[in-house]
């Protein structure tokens, strides 16, 4: 097991970079051959604003990974977070420190990007893709991403979670991203039967809806525990489901600098 997590602590930021282009480049092939909405629209042309946005989050994670970095360092020295407090065998220790973090940097994180308005501004550019695919998953205002970044290094800090379980769940949390954001139409049966556990494609698009209450369901990024123990899990006909927002301009949703001015624009009104 030492191994293992080994093999994700020596990961270099080229072979992280390879996973992203790999997982995105799978369900990219999978979706466009096994399609759950048929939309007629330029992939590359969708796709372009989503990586500018991807860019953006990557830089921001290199800016963010030397303040990692220390926290890492000052909780190993100081034996400071929940890991600490117990013995747990070490496969436990990775399965509890996965899951905690993702309660904390991707479902608490996620559900208050929705519950606070200053917060719900920035991440209304997610949202506001009316074309929902793999590349939605890398549509991440600055702002909002920045917000994600600050509850990984708190869920980093009060769990006390070391190093390699941290890589571990970020490497998991790419993989899950774009599977679930991918239009990939998974046999119905195999999808709900995942979603008993995992946050799967069509359980993940209720969330995409256009409006509430839909909107505000399905936080979830690995497990789709944290939704269905707080009651925020959906599950439903795919079919109804109409992407976008219903506050922003559907025309300029691939539009970079509509979608960055988004959360300024002050024509915009929610009632977050």
């Amino acid at each position: 097991m030492q191994e293992f997590i080994t093999f994700f602590e020596e990961l270099s930021s080229a072979q992280k970079f390879l996973w992203i282009v790999f997982c995105m480049g799978i369900f990219w092939i999978l979706e466009s051959a096994f399609p759950l909405a048929k939309n007629t629209y330029e992939k590359w042309k969708h796709a372009r604003v989503n990586l500018v946005l991807l860019t953006t989050s990557i830089l921001i994670n290199v800016l963010f990974g030397v303040l990692t970095a220390g926290i890492f360092i000052w909780a190993g020295n100081n034996n400071f977070g929940l890991l600490y407090l117990i013995e747990l065998p070490l496969w436990a220790e990775v399965l509890l420190g996965v899951m905690f973090l993702d309660l904390v940097a991707q479902y608490l994180v996620h559900y208050l990007l929705h519950r606070v308005a200053f917060m719900w501004r920035f991440h209304m550019v997610h949202h506001s893709d009316t074309q929902v695919d793999v590349t939605t998953g890398t549509r991440h205002h600055p702002g909002d991403y920045m917000f994600r970044e600050l509850f990984a290094l708190g869920g980093i800090l009060i769990g006390g979670i070391p190093f390699g379980v941290y890589m571990i769940y970020r490497i998991t949390t790419v993989i899950c991203t774009y599977w679930s954001h991918s239009n990939l139409n998974m046999p119905k049966g195999l999808d709900k039967f995942l979603s008993y556990l995992l946050i799967t494609p069509n359980m993940h698009k209720f969330h995409h809806h256009f409006e509430r209450p839909w909107t505000d369901t399905n936080f979830g990024n690995i497990f789709s525990l944290w939704d269905r123990m707080f009651g925020t899990f959906v599950y439903g006909d795919t079919s109804k489901i109409k992407y976008g927002l219903d506050v922003a301009d559907d025309s300029k949703s691939n539009d970079l600098g509509y979608q960055i001015k988004l959360p300024f624009n002050k024509d915009i009104k929610t009632d977050y």
